[in-house]
């Protein structure tokens, strides 16, 4: 187990909340200091534009926000050229399905899930409708899981681009992306993987899983809000048609035309988030500093843990027992989540109530809405014990059974 005291101690909000039982880290992670002095720094030092100017605040600005693309090419195995920065996992997402929209046609073949959060599945959806192309989706199994057998069955001749998470936000479950992969590229399709709960969890090579385009958020990683990671091979983005258009992602300008730089920066219109991008980057060497592998072990401990109690109480479905990254999705029977949650807000209790941006796998589990707990690097076991009183506290008051 991680020592929690003592990474606590890096969380400014624990020490203004001292009470607080977060665990709500699958919507956004709680931010170290280093991550908040950083950002800090950019704003009180230097505060100017990168790439335009041709002075030392400018040159310092841009070397920060250049080694930021560097840090995460290191942490994906990816090339520099390769990493966009863009203002989450759903821009980055929109962007990749807004310039495929004029690759595809009427006939084609898009293949997603009931898993996907909304940022997955929306934009193919879009792209569907105007171009004509089929939607086609992966029966889950009996657990609400991707499996390669079901994906077999729905992949064909047809198929040009499969939009997948690699790890649900409302299930916790791990595809198996690489499989998925291999067998897409088989036929010529592209894979576009949603990694926005894998990047916290994983050690993501994109390299290994020879992954066409994926996506992460800054905020999910223990890094700033705004700020987003979309890694696309390079002869692909630089095939690809930008989607905004101004300042400094062209080469030159006339009067009818123009041509535009190449990947990264032709997707980089405009100013880009410099204090997210080196934000980023210190988050990222936090995290990796700790290791995926005690990461992983820490939460899996917690997440044991609260499972084994929660199937003790009456009264509680808990929708994925054998989740892998520290989610717990579950109601108090007979009772709307949104009127559980007012309990565990009462005890200082951050977790999520609603459909979690997933309504397709809310649905598929026949429910309305559900609770979702999760575990991360700054929880332990007195989180659990108190979150678990909670529980017991909510089924009471409902008169739950």
């Amino acid at each position: 187990m991680l020592d929690v005291k003592k990474i606590r101690q890096d969380f400014p909000i624990y020490q203004a909340n001292e009470d607080l039982v977060y665990l709500d880290t699958a919507a956004s992670s709680l931010k170290p200091k280093k991550v908040i002095d950083t950002v800090d720094y950019y704003y009180s030092n230097l505060g100017v534009n990168v790439h335009r100017g041709v002075y030392g605040l400018s040159y310092e600005a841009t070397d920060l926000y250049e080694a930021a693309r560097h840090t995460v090419a290191r942490f994906l195995n990816a090339k520099f050229e390769e990493i966009v920065f863009t203002r989450g996992t759903t821009s980055s997402l929109n962007l990749v399905a807004s310039s495929y929209q004029n690759k595809l046609k009427s006939g084609d073949e898009i293949i997603t899930s009931e898993l996907e959060h909304h940022s997955s599945v929306l934009p193919w959806m879009q792209v569907s409708k105007h171009t004509g192309a089929t939607l086609k989706y992966v029966e889950l199994d009996h657990e609400g899981r991707i499996t390669v057998d079901a994906f077999k069955k729905v992949l064909s001749d047809k198929t040009k681009v499969v939009a997948l998470t690699y790890v649900s936000n409302v299930m916790g479950y791990i595809t198996p992306i690489k499989e998925i992969i291999d067998l897409a590229h088989q036929k010529g399709a592209i894979v576009v993987v949603d990694a926005a709960q894998a990047a916290p969890h994983l050690k993501i090579d994109v390299t290994a899983l020879n992954a066409d385009f994926l996506a992460f958020s800054g905020h999910k990683i223990c890094g700033p809000t705004g700020i987003g990671v979309l890694y696309g091979k390079r002869h692909l983005l630089n095939s690809m048609e930008p989607v905004e258009f101004g300042g400094d992602m062209n080469v030159t300008v006339d009067k009818f035309d123009a041509t535009w730089k190449d990947a990264p920066y032709r997707f980089e219109a405009g100013t880009p988030i410099i204090s997210g991008a080196i934000g980023l980057a210190k988050a990222i060497d936090y995290i990796t500093e700790i290791g995926f592998e005690q990461i992983h072990d820490h939460v899996s401990a917690l997440h044991d843990y609260a499972i084994k109690q929660l199937k003790e109480i009456s009264g509680i479905e808990i929708y994925n027992q054998s989740a892998e990254t520290g989610i717990i999705t579950f109601n108090v029977t007979g009772v709307h989540p949104h009127d559980a949650a007012s309990i565990f807000d009462q005890n200082k209790i951050c977790i999520r109530a609603g459909h979690h941006c997933a309504q397709l796998i809310t649905k598929w589990l026949k429910q309305i809405a559900t609770l979702r707990a999760t575990f991360y690097i700054y929880n332990d076991k007195s989180d659990v014990d108190k979150f678990i009183d909670s529980v017991k506290e909510t089924v009471r008051f409902f008169g739950a059974f």
